[in-house]
């Protein structure tokens, strides 16, 4: 049964993960697609089967959230598409590396940089006017307990959560009088290609969930989809989701095998 047709969700970062999750739970809710990755082929193989789970509408478009130009190109592209957007979901972002700040790979720097915080901030950019027109809309950044924390080897990764936590705090401010709403999602553990990515290897990722059972993307997913489908006069400020075996981020309850 469709509950919201008519409504449309932005999802970066779409692919994988998270972001597939999430666009998975909009298509069952009836809501439209605008989905971006910079693996557009992968993007397009879902658009069946995001189709069958209820969206009327799945549009594609590749995006690298670290290049401007592939930012402007993504937004006319989906604007032209739907004219206007419901809800953005500032999904796409990463870990590069466990190294401590003193050797810090100046390539992970600029990575996390560039595709947590200017990413963010490009997309944001190109489609906050068009909602501040419409007076309507929702976005949604997906932020981190390490947000609120911070831990040896991940000084600038919590750089960059804080960093969106500060802007999403900001923007609630700044849109404050209008029918703007701003949300941050900061999960704890969540098992996706996460760790895969960040210490690109196998092994290492699966050590890191090792004896304890993870958050998935749909547990995510839930959580975002929650925060855009209260009624529009509630806002859901933030939400800090952990896994019951994760009580910080240096709390890890594990059971040996």
């Amino acid at each position: 049964m469709i509950k919201d047709s008519g409504k449309v969700v932005c999802i970066t970062g779409a692919s994988a993960g998270i972001g597939r999750a999430t666009a998975e739970v909009f298509a069952q809710q009836g809501w439209s697609l605008a989905l971006g990755a910079r693996r557009k082929e992968i993007l397009d193989e879902l658009v069946l089967d995001l189709t069958h789970r209820g969206s009327p509408r799945v549009v594609t478009a590749a995006l690298d959230v670290r290049d401007a130009e592939s930012v402007e190109a993504f937004s006319r592209s989906i604007l032209k598409s739907f004219q206007t957007i419901d809800v953005l979901v500032n999904n796409a972002g990463l870990a590069a590396g466990v190294d401590k700040l003193a050797s810090a790979k100046t390539s992970d720097i600029e990575a996390m940089m560039e595709t947590n915080v200017l990413g963010l901030l490009r997309v944001t950019q190109k489609f906050l006017p068009q909602m501040l027109e419409a007076n309507h809309g929702h976005i949604i950044n997906l932020g981190s307990i390490a947000g609120h924390v911070v831990y040896e080897g991940g000084g600038i990764y919590c750089a960059t959560k804080h960093a969106v936590e500060a802007i999403s705090k900001t923007l609630r401010l700044e849109v404050n009088g209008t029918k703007i709403r701003v949300s941050n999602i900061a999960p704890g553990m969540v098992e996706t290609d996460f760790s895969l990515v960040r210490f690109q290897d196998s092994e290492k990722a699966k050590a890191v969930y090792k004896g304890m059972t993870p958050l998935n993307g749909h547990d995510i997913a839930e959580c975002i989809y929650f925060a855009a489908s209260r009624p529009a006069h509630v806002n859901i400020d933030e939400i800090v989701v952990m896994p019951v075996d994760q009580a910080a981020v240096h709390k890890v309850s594990r059971k040996s095998e």
